[in-house]
């Protein structure tokens, strides 16, 4: 990643709409949402966050994926993934203990919830 990608995906989630739109795609991976029931959750007029959502797929933070009639969207996380260690590369400075509390915070978000059941 360059900074020219970096300053793409960081400008495409700088507005509440998209924000919002991509943390719906998390949570609703690994099978995707389409652009219909994501309106709904958001309370967003479809062809508004079709809009949103394809400013997102220039930035590569999203990718659609037509399923019969629907178009589904996904996060793609390996950008997501790819973006965070760009920001943080050069943080620890050598010193890889700066950066632990980093990945200790973000341990906790990837392990499954409660009464929740991988589909």
């Amino acid at each position: 990643m360059n900074d020219d990608d970096a300053i793409d995906a960081l400008s495409a989630l700088a507005q509440p709409t998209r924000l919002s739109a991509f943390r719906e795609l998390v949570r609703a991976e690994p099978r995707g949402i389409s652009v219909g029931e994501l309106a709904e959750r958001l309370g967003v007029p479809q062809n508004t966050l079709s809009t949103h959502l394809s400013i997102l797929s220039r930035s590569g933070l999203v990718a659609a994926e037509r399923r019969e009639r629907s178009v589904i969207y996904r996060p793609q996380l390996d950008q997501v993934q790819t973006l965070t260690l760009f920001l943080l590369n050069d943080c620890c400075g050598g010193k890889p203990e700066l950066c632990s509390p980093v990945a200790a915070a973000l341990e906790p978000s990837c392990k499954p919830k409660r009464g929740s059941r991988v589909r």
